[in-house]
């Protein structure tokens, strides 16, 4: 598929025509533009008719950092590929001579197959659990946990912006329970005028200080607190102070207080206490043999949902998971990050897809080295449009003033639900691609990836592109 080199280099489409060139931006796109004060230089922007004509194209084959705009690829691979109707199963297996003595002590370890699932959560993992004791198993030894579908994947979760307790930046690995982070709860004592405060799941060695200022009165405004974790040794505390209005209600904060290994661990533990086992052991990494029993399993949801999770709530980790499953399943095992992209660029490139200079990275986008072209970007809508998935991918995405990270978009405008959009935002970048459904019927595909220091001043014009585009 020839890139632009001369304004008349056209590409074939599904049939029609669509002009692959620069093409000017038409007097209401360009006077939005103009309104940000920044450069045509830090744009690469296609607005396209789904099948049909471009209207226009600044800089459309210029490479640049899409933020989590590139959870699009990722998810388009995954779903294109793996099918909608894929799933994750995590097993618990036991010995094929395992056996249960009259007072329920089970003989040998607990094996648990990790799979990456990117959605396993805390409710998922009890059930899990309360199939043992359903089996009449009260104590267990060890939990051996299976995770060579991947290979050493951990990152450091400060290395990004050094903020390392936040859940944006967990880490991926085979077997992730709830994202690894922990649930911090603030309950309101009307009686006492005081803030009660616990942590889900209420695991070993995490505790909470909390001074927060209870306030009386209606409420005028969302909690004003602050929360610093200090870690001793192997335990944290978390000191919370600050004041938030009793009338405001229960309210809560997600934070990483261990890695993803250390947070399974305690949490496995966790559960089968509140089940009523009793653990003589430890959970540790190792194989499973061959001649293992599964006992008791979890199915994910299928793909299809859990793509809409990542791409309307834009959630890194599990996109990442969903990224190295691809490499577990098409690439070599166990999968790297690196083998992982890799195969992500094959999927796409067997697409018909000229990926360029494109850097897939880690596949959610936070990344300071990720890059795409609007144009590569734009080929891949277009060419999704034309799949059999393409009502799944475009449902996963977020509805323009109705939910995910676009639920306060043009919420009170009459663009209100007429567009299926992706957005991404770091330092340095704004990006937003997907689809605008125009009163007319027509359907167009918008790319617009901003890198500039003030890239922020981008959002008004997207907004306004995606109101021009509504009312064609």
């Amino acid at each position: 598929m020839l890139r632009h080199v001369m304004a008349i280099t056209l590409l074939m489409v599904s049939g029609g025509l669509v002009q692959a060139a620069d093409k000017a931006m038409p007097a209401e796109v360009a006077r939005a533009w103009a309104k940000t004060g920044l450069p045509q230089s830090a744009m690469s922007m296609v607005i396209e008719e789904v099948g049909g004509n471009r209207l226009a194209g600044v800089n459309a084959a210029a490479f640049k950092n899409p933020a989590s705009v590139m959870k699009l690829v990722t998810t388009w691979a995954a779903l294109s590929e793996l099918g909608p109707d894929f799933v994750w199963r995590t097993a618990l297996l036991t010995n094929e001579n395992a056996s249960v003595s009259d007072d329920g002590v089970l003989s040998g370890p607990v094996y648990l197959r990790a799979t990456g699932d990117p959605l396993i959560l805390l409710e998922d993992l009890w059930r899990l659990m309360r199939e043992l004791r359903f089996r009449g198993i009260e104590q267990i030894s060890d939990i051996v946990i299976d995770r060579s579908a991947f290979d050493e994947v951990a990152i450091d979760p400060g290395d990004f912006d050094n903020r390392p307790d936040r859940p944006y930046n967990a880490s991926p690995d085979a077997f992730m329970v709830g994202f690894g982070a922990l649930r911090l709860v603030f309950t309101p004592d009307l009686q006492a005028k005081r803030w009660r405060a616990f942590v889900d799941p209420p695991i070993e060695g995490v505790d909470i200080d909390s001074d927060i200022k209870y306030l009386d009165g209606s409420c005028r405004r969302g909690p004003q607190v602050g929360i610093r974790m200090v870690n001793s040794g192997s335990d944290v505390r978390f000191r919370v102070d600050g004041e938030a209005y009793g009338a405001c209600g229960e309210f809560d904060f997600y934070r990483l207080a261990f890695d993803q290994q250390a947070f399974a661990a305690r949490a496995l533990r966790s559960m089968w206490s509140e089940l009523g086992g009793t653990m003589t052991g430890e959970v540790k990494a190792g194989n499973i043999p061959e001649n293992a029993i599964p006992v008791a399993a979890h199915q994910s949801p299928p793909l299809a949902e859990v793509i809409r999770l990542v791409n309307k709530r834009s959630n890194n980790v599990m996109t990442r998971v969903l990224m190295l499953t691809m490499g577990a399943q098409f690439g070599t095992r166990p999968a790297t990050v690196a083998s992982s992209a890799e195969v992500v660029k094959q999927i796409l490139t067997r697409q018909g897809i000229e990926l360029g200079q494109t850097v897939v990275d880690n596949g959610s986008g936070l990344s300071r080295v990720s890059r795409i072209s609007a144009d590569v970007m734009s080929d891949i809508l277009q060419h999704a449009w034309r799949s059999p998935a393409m009502p799944e991918y475009v449902s996963s995405m977020a509805i323009l003033g109705v939910d995910g990270t676009l639920r306060r978009r043009l919420s009170n405008n009459d663009a209100r639900g007429y567009a299926n959009m992706k957005t991404g935002a770091l330092k340095n970048a704004r990006a937003i691609a997907g689809y605008v459904l125009s009163k007319s019927g027509k359907r167009y595909v918008f790319v617009s990836l901003v890198n500039h220091p003030q890239a922020y001043k981008a959002r008004n014009f997207e907004n306004a592109v995606m109101d021009w585009l509504n009312e064609r």
